[in-house]
């Protein structure tokens, strides 16, 4: 019986990705997004031989959260890894009248990541372990000038993955962060600069290879954001912010 993975935000951006990714290599597909129109197009293109399971869900919405999960579990006849990847980038600033804006960005990239990850640690323990894993950034080991919220919901969902790790292992739950740099994604379209991007499906072609290795946590790609974060950490908050523009 192959592997099955559940992905949320799977209609587009990297959660797409990784749903072509993972396809390819023989697992079962729970996948999740709010536009259920995309996830019908997906499931077609990736065809008949794939089982795929689709179900919309905004994890704003957290009471919703845990009885999708559970359906598409069910559907898939169990599962392996959950993927929390659902996520939004805002560009807002204090004292603009934009604080909607950083509460959509708080409520689904932490707390629906976290209801998520709730629900996904629920009906792991229940299959005796197997793997959770958060799509983090790079923008989250500082506060970037240009997206504050952003940067602090990353930081936010990677300490939490941090904190739950002792616990989940004691499930046989392995527990995974992924940070990557900038991959072709809608998400960061608009932005004039975009270093060391790489495409989407470069992207998640390595980042299932560190899925499946059950890496702890890492960059993507490891070089060059290993060093670059590492810079990042290490610089004094007044030479940071000279730079942080």
């Amino acid at each position: 019986m192959p592997k099955s993975i559940l992905i949320t935000g799977a209609s587009t951006g990297i959660g797409r990705a990784l749903a072509v990714e993972f396809s390819r290599r023989g697992y079962s597909l729970g996948l999740c997004a709010r536009r259920l129109e995309l996830l019908e197009s997906l499931r077609d293109e990736l065809g008949g031989e794939t089982q795929v399971a689709i179900a919309k869900l905004d994890v704003a919405e957290f009471a919703s959260v845990p009885e999708v999960l559970h359906k598409l579990a069910d559907e898939l006849g169990g599962l392996q890894i959950v993927i929390a990847n659902a996520g939004v980038g805002e560009r807002s600033y204090p004292g603009e009248g934009s604080f909607h804006l950083d509460r959509k960005v708080i409520e689904v990239n932490v707390l629906g990541a976290i209801a998520t990850i709730d629900a996904g640690a629920e009906i792991l323990k229940k299959e005796g372990g197997g793997q959770i894993v958060g799509i983090s950034s790079v923008a989250g080991f500082r506060g970037l000038s240009s997206t504050p919220a952003y940067s602090a919901s990353k930081a936010a969902l990677s300490t939490y993955m941090e904190g739950i790790r002792n616990h989940l292992k004691q499930h046989d739950i392995a527990v995974t962060v992924l940070n990557p740099g900038f991959i072709d994604t809608p998400i960061n379209t608009h932005r004039k600069s975009r270093p060391f991007l790489i495409s989407a499906e470069k992207g998640a072609r390595l980042m299932a290879d560190m899925i499946e290795i059950k890496v702890w946590s890492s960059t993507v790609p490891v070089w060059p954001w290993a060093i670059i974060t590492e810079i990042m950490r290490q610089l004094p908050e007044r030479l940071w912010s000279k730079i942080n523009v």
